[in-house]
C-alpha cells in the first residue's frame, strides 16, 4: 500500500513539473516572439506587401536576377569549401586533444577556442592586417590576398577550427579505445580498425560540426564585408546592401526567406545528427583516454598540431597586435581617447565603455530566458511542441541579423513596445544571439541531473520551484556561469544587428571598428587595429575564465 502511495505521489510530481515546465517555455516563446518572429515578418511584410496586397510574384522577378544567382551559388560554395579546408585542418587537433595528454595543454585549448569568440570584425581585421594592404605578406613579399577568396577561406578556417576540435573532440575523448584495440588482435590495420570502429562512432559529431561550421560560413557577415570587398558577397552581406544602400526591401526581403528557409534545413540537420551522437555508443571517462604521446609519429602529429595552431590562428592575431602599435608606438591607442569630430560624435574609446555595459544586460538577459527554456527542454523523451521550441531557440545563429536589426527598427517603433530611441534595444538584439550558447551550455548539465532527486523532494512537499533551486541549482551553477561567459563573449562581438540599432554617439566596439575601416588614412585604420586589439584582450580573458570554470559535463557550445 505504502509502494502504491509512493509511485501515485511520484506520478504526480511528474504531472507537476511536466506542467512547470510548460509554463517556463511561455516566457521565452513570447520573447522570441516578440523580438525575433515579429521584427523578421514585419521586414518581409514591408517588402513584399503593397497596399495590403502580397506580391509573392517578386520572388520569382529576384531570382531571375543573374546577380543574386551569382550572390547564392558563391555563398553555397564558399560555405562548402570553408567546411571542407575546416574539417581537413581541424581533424588533427581534434584527435590530438582527444588522446594525447602533453603539458601545456589546456592553455592550448584555451588559445584554440579564443578564435571562436572573437567577433567577426575582429576576425576580418585581424587578416586584413595579415593579407591586406599594407599587411604582413604585402610588406615582406608584395603579396595581397585581400579581396580575394582565399582570404575568406583562411579566415572562415581560422573562426570555425575550435568547433571541430570542441565537437568531435569531446565525443572522441570518452569513446573506449579497447574497442579499436580489440579490432587490432583479430588481424585488422591501424587504418582498417579506425574506419570500422572509430569513424561511424565518430561520424554524427563530425555531421554536426559540419553542418555548425557550414551554418556560420553561409550566414557570414563580417569576415566577407572586411576582406570581400566589393567582388565577392554572401546573402547575408548581400542583404545589407540591399537595405542599407540601395534601399531595396523587397530584394532584401526575398534574400530573407531564401536565407531563412536555408537555415531551418540546416538546423533540421543538425538537430537529427545530434539525436544521432547521443544515443551512438557507450562512453567512458576523457580522463582515461588521453596519455602521452607515444613514438615519432605521434610527436610528429603533435608538433603539426602546434605548428598549425600557431600559424593559422596565432600568426594573424599577432600580427593585429603589432599592427595596433606601428611606427607610433601607443599613439593609435592615445587617438582613441581623441574626439576627432568626424565619424564618432564622441572618442573612439567610449565605444569600450558602451560594449561593456550592452554585453553585461545582455547577459541577464540571454541567461534569464536560455536558462528558462533550458529547464523547459530538460525532459529527453519531450513531445515535438518542445522539440520545435529547441530548434526554434537555434534560429537566431543562422537568421540574418541584419534583418533583424532593421527589423527593430521598423518593427518596434509603436507604443506599447517603440523602443527605437531606447539603450535597450542593442542588449535585445545581442540576447537574441546568446540564448542558443546559454541552452546549448545547460541542456547537457540539466539532463544529468537524475529526475528522481526532484521527484523525491516533490514528495517531500516541495514545490518546483524549491525544488529546482535546492536540487538542480547547486549542480548547474558553474554550468550557469560558463553560459553566462559565453553570452557575455557572444555579445560583445554582435555586428550585424547592432550596425544599424547602435546610436551614432554610443556605438559598440564592432561598429566602431568597421567605421573606422571604411575611412581612409593610416590614422584611422591603426585606430581600427587598436580597438580590434582591445576587443580581442577583452574576449580572451572571459574564455580564459571559462576555461577554468569549465567541466566535462558542460556543454561545448
Amino acid at each position: 500500500m505504502d509502494l502504491a502511495r509512493t509511485e501515485v505521489s511520484r506520478a504526480a510530481a511528474r504531472r507537476r513539473g511536466n506542467a512547470a515546465r510548460l509554463g517556463l517555455m511561455a516566457v521565452p516563446v513570447a520573447f522570441f516572439a516578440v523580438f525575433f518572429a515579429y521584427p523578421v515578418t514585419a521586414i518581409v511584410a514591408r517588402g513584399l506587401k503593397a497596399d495590403g496586397v502580397w506580391h509573392l510574384g517578386r520572388i520569382g522577378d529576384v531570382l531571375a536576377q543573374s546577380d543574386v544567382r551569382q550572390v547564392l551559388w558563391f555563398t553555397t560554395w564558399q560555405a562548402v569549401v570553408s567546411t571542407a579546408l575546416t574539417l581537413l585542418v581541424a581533424l588533427p587537433g581534434a584527435y590530438v586533444f582527444a588522446r594525447f595528454e602533453f603539458p601545456g595543454k589546456q592553455v592550448l585549448r584555451a588559445v584554440v577556442t579564443v578564435p571562436f569568440v572573437l567577433p567577426t570584425v575582429v576576425v576580418g581585421t585581424a587578416f586584413m592586417a595579415l593579407v591586406g594592404r599594407g599587411g604582413l605578406l604585402d610588406d615582406l613579399w608584395g603579396v595581397r590576398l585581400d579581396t580575394t577568396v582565399w582570404a575568406i577561406l583562411l579566415a572562415h578556417v581560422f573562426f570555425n577550427y575550435a568547433v571541430v576540435v570542441r565537437t568531435v573532440g569531446g565525443l572522441w575523448s570518452q569513446l573506449d579505445p579497447r574497442q579499436e584495440e580489440a579490432a587490432r588482435m583479430l588481424g585488422a590495420s591501424r587504418f582498417a580498425a579506425w574506419r570500422a570502429v572509430t569513424l561511424p562512432a565518430l561520424a554524427p559529431a563530425v555531421a554536426a560540426a559540419a553542418l555548425m561550421v557550414f551554418l556560420f560560413t553561409f550566414t557570414s557577415f563580417g569576415v566577407v564585408q572586411i576582406l570581400g570587398g566589393p567582388a565577392f558577397s554572401t546573402l547575408e552581406v548581400e542583404i545589407y546592401r540591399q537595405t542599407s544602400e540601395i534601399f531595396d526591401l523587397s530584394t532584401a526581403a526575398v534574400l530573407t526567406m531564401i536565407q531563412f528557409v536555408a537555415v531551418g534545413a540546416i538546423l533540421a540537420l543538425h538537430a537529427w545528427t545530434v539525436r544521432r551522437r547521443e544515443t551512438a555508443l557507450r562512453l567512458v571517462d576523457a580522463s582515461v583516454t588521453a596519455r602521452r604521446p607515444r613514438g615519432a609519429g605521434q610527436w610528429t602529429l603533435l608538433g603539426g598540431v602546434v605548428a598549425t595552431v600557431a600559424v593559422l590562428l596565432l600568426l594573424p592575431l599577432g600580427v593585429l597586435v603589432q599592427r595596433s602599435f606601428g611606427t607610433a608606438g601607443l599613439g593609435y591607442y592615445r587617438a582613441l581617447a581623441e574626439d576627432d569630430g568626424g565619424v564618432f560624435l564622441a572618442a573612439p574609446i567610449e565605444a569600450v565603455g558602451n560594449s561593456l555595459r550592452y554585453a553585461v544586460a545582455a547577459t541577464v538577459i540571454a541567461v534569464l530566458i536560455g536558462g528558462l527554456a533550458a529547464v523547459a527542454l530538460t525532459r529527453r523523451d519531450a513531445g515535438r511542441l518542445v522539440r520545435g521550441f529547441d530548434a526554434l531557440l537555434m534560429l537566431p545563429l543562422g537568421v540574418s541579423a541584419v534583418t533583424v536589426g532593421f527589423g527593430f527598427l521598423i518593427a518596434l517603433d509603436e507604443p506599447p513596445l517603440d523602443l527605437r530611441a531606447s539603450w535597450i534595444l542593442v542588449p535585445l538584439a545581442q540576447a537574441l544571439v546568446g540564448v542558443p550558447f546559454v541552452v546549448r551550455t545547460m541542456l547537457p548539465v540539466l539532463r544529468a541531473v537524475d529526475a528522481r532527486l526532484r521527484e523525491a523532494a516533490a514528495v517531500l512537499g516541495a514545490s518546483p520551484w524549491r525544488a529546482w533551486r535546492e536540487v538542480d541549482l547547486p549542480m548547474v551553477r558553474r554550468a550557469l556561469l560558463v553560459a553566462a561567459g559565453f553570452a557575455f563573449a557572444v555579445s560583445l562581438g554582435e555586428f550585424g544587428a547592432t550596425v544599424f540599432i547602435a546610436r551614432p554617439e554610443n556605438p559598440t566596439l564592432p561598429v566602431a571598428v568597421a567605421r573606422l575601416l571604411g575611412r581612409p588614412g593610416d590614422l584611422n585604420y591603426g585606430q581600427a587595429m587598436a580597438l580590434s586589439t582591445i576587443l580581442m584582450i577583452v574576449c580572451a580573458v572571459a574564455l580564459l575564465v571559462l576555461e577554468r570554470l569549465r567541466t566535462d559535463r558542460t556543454g561545448e557550445f
